[in-house]
């Protein structure tokens, strides 16, 4: 008797596991617009925009050339950290002291602002360090 429970429990699970499955949770599938989402709309004929120039387009170029690098590690805009507030050094040097402030944000150098000193930026090319100056001289009070 155990025998022939044992062989149709056996043969029931062998057709269970080798019969067709249909699934009952069935994902509906996906209905294809004909709207593209990456396709630009039309525009009026409107002349294209020129690229920003000017001052205020090199202050906000310089601001996301320091927040791109390692400079706010060491510097805040209104506080002192490691050097100075950025606002301290806008309030010390003008305009006059960009190409100056350039050259010692590449070379880096120390006894302006006290014993630390600040790391060099050799890669930085003397264009990209002198917007970042602009930017820091604009945060003058």
């Amino acid at each position: 008797m155990k025998k022939l429970i044992a062989t149709a429990l056996l043969f029931s699970v062998a057709v269970t596991s080798c019969s067709d499955k249909k699934e009952t949770d069935t994902i509906p599938p996906v209905q294809e617009s004909n709207v593209m989402l990456d396709e630009p709309k039309p525009q009026a004929s409107t002349p294209a925009a020129a690229p920003a120039t000017g001052p205020e387009a090199d202050i906000a170029e310089g601001k996301s050339l320091v927040e791109g690098t390692d400079c706010l590690s060491c510097h805040k805009i209104d506080a002192k950290l490691v050097g100075p507030a950025y606002q301290d050094i806008a309030a010390k040097y003008t305009d006059a002291n960009i190409d100056q402030l350039a050259q010692k944000v590449i070379d880096g150098g120390k006894g302006n602002w006290g014993d630390i000193p600040m790391t060099p930026h050799a890669g930085l090319s003397k264009d990209n360090a002198k917007l970042m100056v602009k930017y820091i001289l604009s945060l003058k009070k």
